[in-house]
């Protein structure tokens, strides 16, 4: 599975401005509602804040991977966003994160969306990958560096 076969190029948000962890699935909701109009980002903040209830989707190192299920597509559809002052995402290890990758599956498919999550998992595992998006000047080069990772795995 390809990064960008998920995440549009218009999903990519360089320098998000929510100072909160409800913000920022607000703000990456309101980005996929703009790319699959069908979907309202009322509805996937809500569902993304049940999960958020369950346990928090910060996986530590400055990442969170914001996930969900929604009735009304028919593939994974994602979003990438970056924060250059972090925020409290309730992580395992406490910090704040940076980087975070909300993905919405359609409701019915555990599969693809297991594969989404190990994929961008592993991808940022890695501290260079991780510091190369944070180092990243703008959406452009963000959207580089995801082709970049695409090719080389």
């Amino acid at each position: 599975m390809k990064i960008q076969d998920i995440v549009s190029s218009g999903a990519i948000v360089d320098d998000l401005r929510a100072e909160t962890k409800e913000g920022v699935l607000r703000e990456l909701s309101e980005v996929i509602a703009k790319v699959v109009p069908k979907l309202s980002a009322d509805s996937l903040t809500s569902i993304l804040m049940e999960r958020e209830s369950l346990g928090s989707t910060g996986i530590g190192d400055g990442v969170a991977i914001p996930h969900g299920k929604v009735n009304g597509i028919e593939s994974l559809v994602a979003a990438f966003g970056r924060s250059r002052n972090g925020v409290q995402f309730h992580s395992l290890d406490g910090k704040p994160a940076h980087l975070f990758f909300l993905i919405m599956a359609p409701e019915y498919s555990a599969g693809m969306h297991l594969k989404a999550l190990a994929r961008i998992s592993r991808l940022l595992k890695d501290e260079k990958f991780r510091r190369s998006l944070l180092d990243a000047a703008d959406a452009d080069e963000l959207r580089r560096i995801l082709r970049e990772a695409d090719a080389s795995s």
